[in-house]
């Protein structure tokens, strides 16, 4: 099940993200850090109502950030539509246990339908230049790969920046 996530859910998320944090490095993805996501970017998600959680049974699996805000990285990219009533995914994570089982399509699913749903224009995402498995997954589900940008808290390696038209 799909659900918005509360305050309650934060030491769990916190723990999901950081459980994907280890699984990435471990196999040389150095998208994650001890450092990112941090509890309190979790917290502030959850404060602005924009973090989504998976859950099987009473456990939260996985997790999705859709917003509405654009981050000052992605200013100078060209975008494939205009910047007005664009959907933008953040952090994205299925625990390791949980991976390779269809969750992260199950959650960008729901993330294509709520852009259908309130009328998105688009949505727009980025993904570590290292990790080839996640740029092959956002193309086999029709997103465009665009412009490169940087995180330098985060890597100093670049990342892609993609977009899917929802509603043209």
């Amino acid at each position: 099940m799909i659900s918005k996530a509360s305050i309650v859910d934060l030491s769990e998320l916190h723990a999901l993200t950081k459980s994907c944090a280890k699984h990435m490095i471990k196999n040389g993805i150095f998208q994650w850090n001890e450092k990112y996501p941090s509890k309190e970017v979790l917290q502030k998600d959850i404060e602005l109502q924009q973090i989504w959680k998976l859950q099987v049974d009473s456990t939260i699996i996985g997790s999705i950030v859709l917003t509405e805000t654009e981050d000052k990285e992605y200013k100078s990219v060209q975008w494939l539509t205009k910047n007005h009533k664009n959907l933008y995914i953040h952090r994205l994570a299925v625990h390791p246990k949980f991976q390779r089982k269809g969750y992260a399509q199950k959650l960008m699913n729901f993330a294509e339908n709520y852009a259908k749903e309130y009328n998105f224009k688009s949505i727009r995402l980025d993904t570590f230049s290292q990790n080839k498995r996640n740029q092959l997954f956002y193309e086999k589900r029709d997103y465009t790969k665009l412009e490169v940008i940087y995180f330098p808290n985060q890597s100093e390696q670049p990342f892609y920046c993609y977009e899917k038209v929802i509603n043209a």
